[in-house]
This record gives C-alpha cells, structure tokens and sequence, in this order.
C-alpha cells in the first residue's frame, strides 16, 4: 500500500475539492492540517507521495534525507521557496506543481489594506467596539500618487485600480520600460522619485537575490512622513528591523503587510504591537476558489505520475 499524504490542509479544503476516489487501488490517502519542521520526517518518513501547500513545510536536504520513500511531491502553483529542488532532484523526486488560481486576487488584497490604512478601517472598528465614537480622520486618495513597484501582472492590476481612483500612478524597477509603462498608463520615474514622492507604495516583485532587501534603510528613509507601505509580495524585499524603525518611530505613516521575513511571523515579533500597520497571514493568493483549483491539479499531478506521464513538472 502506497501512502499518500496532503499536508497542510488548514482549511479542511482537500477532501472536498476533488474526488480522489478516482485514485486507484493500493493507495492509501491521508489528509493533515499544518505540519511543522519539526514533525514532517516522523509523519512523512514512508510516504511515497506528498501534496503540500506553498511556503508552508520545508523540504531541505536534511529531511529529505529522512525520506528514502519519496517518489513524487506535488506543490501547490509553480514555485514553492520551501522546496530545495537541486536536493529534490539529487534523490529522484519528481516535483509537479498547480495552476496559481486567480491571481488578482492579490491585486485585492493590496487594496484592501491600502483602505483599511488610508480609510482607519480597523482602528474605527476596534473603537467603535470598545464604546467609542469619531476616533480620527481617513484620507482621501484621489489626487494622490500611487507608487508601484515592478509593473507585472499583479502591479499592472494595481495601478489599474489606482487609476481608477483618480490617483497619480508611477512605477519604477530596474529593467521597467517606458514601452511597458505606457502600456498601462502609468509614468515611468526615477529610484530616488519614486521613493521620495510616492504617497502609496505598493510592491509586487519576485523574490530573487537582486531584489532581496530592495527596500532598504536608505529607500524607507526617503519616503515621506505620511506615506504607506505595502508588501503582498515577499517579505525579504523590505528591510524588516528598517521598517520598523521607521513605523515606531513615526518616520512614515504606515504599512499594510502580507508577507514577512519569517513565517509564521514569531509571536513576540515587534511588528504585532505597532498600531500603524496592517498585518495579515501570506494570504494574497489563499481564496477558497484559488484552493479548491490546486487540490483538483494535485490529484490530475498524481494520477499522471501514476500512469507514468507526469504533467506540470518542475524538476
């Protein structure tokens, strides 16, 4: 009997998003919610197929080395920086990955904490809650200047709605064009511009060792008093221990963050007690349709490995 093993299934999504009674005899399923380092190799240790979230559990040489059963891993999307591929496929393993899902739905989110700052969403919500009334004053973003950081599809996105809102859009990357920039009305700027002028930043790079730490000390100390920033990106483009200097310190006005440099963010971690951010869980892309799309792939990844076709092969 093969094991088959979907880790980190917090949201109780696996069984119901695709039928896995089409997996053939022999194989045995079994469903876990989220699985630490520290328990992966007992809980893994003869499973010959893993399906596992992105990001989540790490599959570095020393686990794997506890695997020897491994044959196929199955990720959710294209890219997982959890998985150390080289090792991976050192040991054979065969890794297939998902369709993302709906990718806007990160372009939401950054709006949505672009709002919860500018609008005081959550700090009117906690005051009105605790019998208070009329906390403070919102701002207004019409008018106002959007800065966007790397003008893919998800930063295109952004500066769609940002345009819409009647604001200033600007971009700027270090291989971003004018050609690319007028393609979706938005102006292309200087670094120093970017930064110094922008009254939102919102940024939406990959994560790769040229843009790892990108925003740093000298680009957080440029920006304005009152400007905000956002990360629905990777939480190694910004200088964390420089944000949040910056935020304690009232030198810019606030930052709505997804993604962070650890995660799980550690529970003492300074970030949780500043009242001008806007924390949430890496859940840019977690929407319960996005979900239900990467569980029915992981089981058309293992039935094709199982007929001996793989399909969306990573390595």
């Amino acid at each position: 009997m093969k094991r088959l093993v979907i880790i980190n299934d917090y949201q109780n999504l696996a069984r119901e998003a695709a039928d896995w009674s089409r997996l053939p005899p022999g194989i045995a399923l079994e469903v876990h919610g989220r699985v630490n380092d520290a328990d992966a190799a007992t809980l893994l240790a003869d499973s010959e197929i893993v399906v596992t979230s992105r990001e989540e559990t790490r599959f570095d040489a020393a686990l794997l080395a506890q695997l020897p059963a491994l044959r196929l891993l199955v990720t959710h999307g294209t890219s997982n920086a959890a998985l150390n591929l080289p090792a991976l496929a050192a040991r054979g393993v065969t890794v297939c990955g998902t369709r993302y899902g709906f990718e806007m739905a990160t372009v939401e989110l950054a709006w949505g904490l672009i709002l919860s700052l500018t609008k005081r969403i959550a700090a009117e919500d906690r005051a009105i809650r605790e019998g208070g009334w009329g906390a403070g004053l919102g701002r207004g973003l019409t008018g106002r200047r959007l800065g966007v950081l790397g003008l893919g599809r998800l930063g295109a996105g952004v500066a769609q709605v940002g345009r819409a809102m009647g604001m200033t859009v600007v971009a700027w990357s270090e291989n971003l064009t004018e050609a690319r920039c007028a393609e979706h009305g938005v102006r292309l700027v200087s670094r120093a511009e970017f930064f110094a002028e922008s009254d939102v930043i919102s940024i939406h790079l990959r994560d790769s060792p040229r843009t790892r730490g990108l925003v740093g000390v000298a680009e957080i100390g440029a920006m304005r008093r009152d400007a905000l920033l956002i990360n629905t990106a990777r939480g190694g483009i910004v200088d964390e221990v420089a944000l949040v200097a910056a935020l304690r310190d009232g030198r810019i006005g606030g930052a709505g963050l997804d993604v962070f440099a650890t995660e799980p963010l550690p529970a003492n971690h300074p970030l949780r007690s500043l009242p001008n951010t806007i924390l949430t869980s890496h859940i840019g892309g977690r929407t319960r349709e996005n979900f239900l799309a990467r569980y029915q792939d992981s089981l058309e990844d293992v039935l094709a490995w199982l007929d001996g076709a793989p399909v969306r092969i990573i390595t």
